[in-house]
């Protein structure tokens, strides 16, 4: 087959890819229901919280993978949060039961192909990588059999309570990190965090989920991992800095054992008109929220965050 009839054909897999998951998303928006903050802890669910994971290899998944995968997790009613592939079931000494219908997920990055490399050569030109996208099946231990007792554990439970957790992550990040006011926010300008006072949560629990969010945002300095946060309110780029410290203020909740909940649920409107604006938006912006969660969490004192999976996240798409 023709080299241009192949990326052809890959790109398309791609694009249909993007419009797949951002259509799910954007119904789920439309719905109410805000797919990174899941009913963790009812009734309904079987499963605990916890960031998926990979059962083989006890490395969790990130970016968009988290999100397709805690969405099956409570469509299909499953109780675990630990995923393999169909070979990965079999080297662990079991089998995905007949009959089982997988959840696909993605692996995404870049490569320079050699003809762009000669060209390059050629040109004195930098090689332009070009990217590309691998989907997987995942079958989650409750469709397996026979699997060994180790690699259907649990994840090991923290060992200290949240609340110390977070307030040390605080501390260690050596972001200015002001309490006072009456208004959360993070000034770009001045690279600082405020938080009013935890007496002014309902819940206390809100004041920490909250700290998690600005930090998100302050994770963006260009001291740090050096996002573009020039977006004013109500464009796009606010928007779409918005859904990445969500993602990422829930990915740091579920890691710590605190049930994610919407820091800014009156900013659906503008999440929804960037993700209709750009099918690849939710992707990139997942990828995004792993690296601030990652990030943020490396700086808890007993390192806590688990070193992501693969196949992980789509940032190179």
């Amino acid at each position: 087959m023709p080299n241009h009839d192949r990326n052809s054909r890959d790109s398309a897999s791609q694009t249909n890819f993007y419009e797949e998951i951002s259509n799910k998303i954007i119904a789920e928006l439309e719905a109410g229901c805000v797919p990174w903050v899941q009913p963790w802890g009812s009734a309904a669910v079987k499963a605990p919280l916890a960031m998926p994971e990979n059962a083989a290899t006890r490395r969790r998944y990130s970016g968009i993978n988290v999100l397709i995968l805690w969405s099956a997790v409570i469509e299909r009613g499953f109780s675990s949060q630990s995923w393999v592939t169909f070979r990965q079931a079999l080297s662990l000494g079991g089998h995905v039961r007949k009959g089982e219908r997988g959840t696909t997920i993605v692996y995404a990055d870049r490569f320079v192909p050699e003809e762009e490399k000669k060209r390059a050569i050629e040109t004195g030109d930098e090689a332009q990588a070009v990217p590309f996208l691998k989907r997987f099946t995942a079958f989650n231990t409750d469709q397996c059999a026979d699997l060994n007792a180790k690699s259907s554990a649990a994840p090991t439970p923290l060992p200290h309570m949240i609340e110390p957790q977070v307030e040390a992550l605080i501390g260690a990040s050596g972001i200015d990190f002001r309490i006072g006011g009456n208004k959360a926010f993070y000034c770009p300008s001045e690279d600082y965090v405020q938080v009013p006072p935890s007496a002014a949560y309902f819940e206390p629990i809100n004041w920490h989920r909250t700290a998690l969010h600005e930090l998100a945002h302050a994770s963006g300095h260009s001291s740090r991992l050096n996002r573009d946060l020039s977006g004013a309110f109500g464009t796009q780029k606010y928007a779409f800095e918005e859904i990445i410290a969500e993602i990422s203020a829930a990915f740091c909740c579920a890691s710590l054992g605190i049930v994610p909940s919407v820091r800014h649920a009156d900013y659906i409107g503008s999440w929804l008109k960037a993700l209709h604006e750009d099918n690849r938006a939710i992707v990139r912006a997942a990828a995004q929220a792993s690296k601030v969660a990652d990030y943020l969490l490396g700086f808890l004192p007993d390192a806590a965050a688990a070193t992501t999976a693969q196949p992980a996240d789509c940032e190179a798409a």
